[in-house]
């Protein structure tokens, strides 16, 4: 490797070092911690998730009415996007062995970390999910995506296209 791009490699380090420190600075701020995956809250922070949290019913009534009417046509989006994970992983599963293509890790991209908020109400945890897993399912298949295109192509994509 030439001198540039090591130099390139440690400014990388040097930079996702800096990312480490500033989220537990963060941590200590917002007064939360993280232990095995899971975001810890310390108790004054949970009890004032407790006085945020808004009730379901007064959710709904205040939501404008197009919101409403539009929700079941954003809610149905879930039938095509679980064939498409289930296709996504019989793809993985039987492709990727064949070529030796190392497996995309679905957990790693499809997170749901947003029940540690104690004051969204039930139907805005239910939205979060929707949302984690719909931009999680978009990112693991831009990985797969990526990986078969990587063994794949014969160009290699010159033009440096985002």
């Amino acid at each position: 490797m030439n001198n540039r791009l090591t130099e390139i490699l440690q400014e990388i380090k040097e930079l996702e070092n800096k990312v480490q420190l500033e989220m537990k600075r963060q941590e200590e701020e917002l007064k939360y911690s993280v232990s095995e995956g899971k975001v810890m809250f310390e108790q004054e922070i949970l009890e004032l998730h407790k006085k945020l949290k808004s009730s379901l019913f007064f959710y709904i009534i205040k939501a404008p009415l197009l919101t409403i009417l539009s929700a079941p046509i954003i809610y149905a989006m879930i039938v095509p996007a679980v064939l498409m994970d289930l296709g996504l992983w019989m793809y993985q599963a039987v492709c990727f062995p064949v070529y030796g293509i190392p497996k995309v890790k679905r957990v790693d991209h499809i997170v749901f970390d947003r029940h540690y908020l104690k004051y969204l109400n039930l139907l805005e945890r239910l939205n979060c999910d929707y949302c984690s897993y719909f931009n999680g399912l978009s990112s693991y298949s831009m990985e797969i995506a990526a990986r078969t295109e990587q063994y794949w192509c014969p160009i290699k994509h010159a033009s440096r296209k985002a």
